[in-house]
């Protein structure tokens, strides 16, 4: 993995869930999952690299992972 800072590592490391998110505004979805592996797996089979994956940690602390 290459983070971009150290927030975004920190996040990844103590991450208790992880969220696909997708579209604006009203449009907006949001998917919760318990591992990464779980996240990647939703946004490949959308498969347009537009699904943004973040890191959540018990203290509420959140990081842009990647898009996929």
């Amino acid at each position: 993995m290459n983070f971009q800072t150290p927030h975004e590592k920190m996040c990844f490391e103590t991450a208790t869930s992880f969220s696909a998110v997708r579209g604006r505004g009203e449009q907006r979805t949001r998917a919760s999952f318990s591992t990464f592996e779980d996240a990647l797996e939703h946004a490949d089979k959308i498969g347009d690299g537009r699904t943004m994956l973040y890191a959540i940690n018990e203290m509420g602390n959140a990081a842009h992972i990647c898009n996929r």
